[in-house]
């Protein structure tokens, strides 16, 4: 099964110049005790954004082309997804924008920190979906850096 986990700004926005926008240290905690011992997917300039290997999570990369790093680079997305959608395993699919269109339908779980702010020059953003196809759960909410954010776990129905 597919997990989806981004950090949103108000207008959907998620990185500029294949950085992300905000940087919170509760959201990176939240991000680390979430995936840890699942499998991460990503696209290239995500896995290329990392400083290394996320550690204690297989590292899948989405890439036309092979290269050294990753544990393991898959060239076909949509093969990918239908021998996986029905898996057990839970997989985190971790960014970016392109990638996170192409699973936005398939994912069971969303698990989103939005943030109540908005970045105008943002160039990379999260697809639109429809809230009323999920439940929703707080799981936190806080203010960090003048930012006020709450992690929401957004359930298929």
């Amino acid at each position: 099964m597919f997990s989806i986990i981004a950090c949103v700004g108000k207008n959907r926005e998620i990185g500029k110049n294949g950085q992300l926008i905000y940087h919170l240290k509760n959201d990176m905690a939240f991000f680390k005790k979430t995936t840890s011992n699942h499998p991460v997917a990503m696209g290239r300039k995500t896995w290329e954004s990392l400083n290394g290997k996320l550690q204690n999570r297989q590292n899948i990369v989405f890439s036309r082309s092979d290269f050294e790093g990753p544990d393991l680079i898959i060239h076909n997305i949509d093969r990918f997804i239908s021998e996986n959608q029905n898996t057990n395993e839970e997989i985190f699919i971790i960014g970016g924008a392109k990638i996170y269109q192409k699973f936005i339908d398939v994912a069971k779980t969303l698990f989103l920190t939005e943030v109540d702010a908005t970045k105008p020059d943002a160039d990379a953003y999260f697809p639109n979906f429809n809230q009323s196809d999920f439940t929703q759960k707080l799981i936190e909410k806080g203010t960090e850096n003048n930012l006020k954010y709450q992690i929401i776990k957004y359930n298929r129905k």
